[in-house]
């Protein structure tokens, strides 16, 4: 008799805990399902539309820039970036102009704070950067756009850069 009314008293918490970690399970599913989402819609292939900095002085600085970016959709990215006048620049000169940027790396995402973060692997024209974390907020805009800005470590937005989704091959 003891244990049928050691039952009836143990049976709603044993109900009700069930029930938490079916919810919790159900949480982390759902932040990796949201996660999921998120990294296909970066999937693609991008045009760099502008790339602003912003000077600690105070306005904006267009950089004059063109490049591409790339995530994939099993959470690898590639970015490459030049000022536009760099193959002109080149030209007129004996020796070996560059400039810009260019890495390779994967991908996490913070959906908490509009982070991605790309981790980087490899650059040719940072070296500095391998193994490096590369942060940027993101922001998917109105007009299907993508803006990565980048921010110094008090929180002010130091550059951002925006990337136009290329939909076939009439774009490339």
């Amino acid at each position: 008799m003891q244990a049928m009314q050691w039952l009836k008293l143990a049976l709603p918490t044993l109900v009700a805990a069930a029930a938490l970690v079916l919810l919790i399970d159900d949480d982390g599913a759902s932040a990796a399902n949201d996660e999921e989402r998120m990294l296909q819609q970066f999937t693609g292939h991008y045009e760099l539309v502008s790339f602003i900095r912003f000077p600690e002085e105070g306005g904006e600085v267009d950089t004059n820039y063109e490049g591409r970016i790339m995530y994939d959709g099993d959470g690898n990215m590639s970015a490459i970036g030049m000022p536009k006048d760099l193959p002109v620049r080149a030209a007129r000169s004996e020796e070996n102009i560059s400039g810009g940027f260019a890495y390779y790396g994967t991908v996490s995402l913070d959906l908490d704070n509009d982070i991605i973060i790309h981790h980087v692997q490899g650059s040719p024209t940072r070296g500095d950067w391998d193994g490096e974390d590369n942060i940027r907020y993101f922001e998917f805009t109105d007009e299907g756009l993508l803006k990565l800005s980048m921010k110094d470590d008090s929180g002010r937005t130091i550059g951002t850069l925006t990337w136009r989704k290329l939909e076939g091959p009439a774009d490339t």
